[in-house]
């Protein structure tokens, strides 16, 4: 099973402002600065966080590690992660960096969804401007040498996973007061249809109609990109995959290669490393076939 790491609330240093989850940050035994973000929904959101980022592993993409906890004392589930921005580095939002290319973008108007400014090519005018991720994420597959090269990497997870919050406010850069690099990969939970009741996914298992069954069901993720402004709704999580992947053939067929490689007993023992607790038997199943979908729909979905 996952490691469920204890956390003493009389620690908290700081409230997070940014989402609408109780979150703090303390410093650990280690005197490693530590976000503890809090389930309190029961909306699976604290498994979803944990798998997402050990897939984001399979593939070799820059991610933040997630860690299974438990507030001390309530009991409550959730999540741990350290800052992936050293202390005197700045963490800017996509919001922000979207809003230094076009003093027009709608940064601070509160939305983080239906955003029709947040397309495909402003955010990839973005991101090449930006650095590769520094130190530790530094490391990508080879044929990855940009950090837009990168990002379309994170455009494909979102795609595995079904991730439909990769918002202006959940992706970054890091900010040393010389270069901007592009951030590691965060805050991945709502994906993996995380919020989904058991007796909807056992009924979308066994279902005969098949516009109830599981490959129906993927198709209808969305992500928060929008190819043109004028668009009135943001592109599906596959067909952001396809419009990123289109400015770089290299990162294409790196990420897809990466993604082929993945094999599906790695999947089953993640899944089943998440404590029952937390994940039902009839979720793990229904997960597991919402990735195994994905990821045939991806690849299948390739250029020859």
């Amino acid at each position: 099973m996952f490691t469920t790491v204890t956390v003493d609330p009389s620690k908290a240093e700081s409230l997070e402002q940014l989402g609408t989850k109780r979150k703090f940050w303390f410093t650990d035994d280690k005197g490693v600065r530590v976000l503890f973000k809090a389930e309190e929904r029961n909306t699976g959101e604290d498994w979803a966080e944990k798998l997402a980022c050990e897939l984001a592993g399979l593939l070799g993409l820059p991610h933040v590690q997630y860690e299974l906890a438990e507030e001390q004392g309530s009991g409550i589930p959730g999540v741990i992660c350290e800052s992936c921005s050293p202390a005197s580095w700045s963490l800017m939002m996509g919001n922000e960096l979207l809003l230094a290319r076009d003093p027009a973008y709608p940064a601070d108007d509160g939305r983080k969804y239906k955003v029709r400014e947040h397309t495909v090519e402003a955010v990839a005018e973005v991101v090449r401007k930006l650095e590769l991720p520094p130190d530790p994420w530094r490391t990508v597959p080879v044929g990855i040498v940009s950090a837009l090269d990168v990002f379309i990497g994170y455009v494909l997870l979102d795609a595995w996973i079904a991730n439909q919050d990769r918002h202006h406010q959940n992706w970054a850069a890091l900010d040393d007061s010389q270069k901007r690099y592009l951030a590691p990969s965060f805050d991945h939970g709502a994906s993996m249809a995380r919020n989904l009741q058991d007796d909807e996914r056992q009924e979308r298992l066994t279902t005969r109609d098949a516009n109830r069954q599981i490959p129906a069901f993927v198709r209808k993720a969305r992500s928060a990109f929008y190819a043109q402004a004028s668009d009135t709704k943001p592109l599906g999580t596959f067909e952001a995959w396809q419009a990123f992947a289109a400015l770089s053939q290299s990162a294409e067929t790196t990420w897809l290669d990466r993604l082929r490689a993945v094999d599906e007993t790695e999947v089953a023992r993640l899944l089943a490393e998440v404590p029952t607790g937390r994940m039902s038997p009839v979720c793990r199943e229904f997960t597991q076939k919402l990735l195994t979908e994905n990821k045939n729909r991806l690849v299948e979905g390739a250029k020859p």
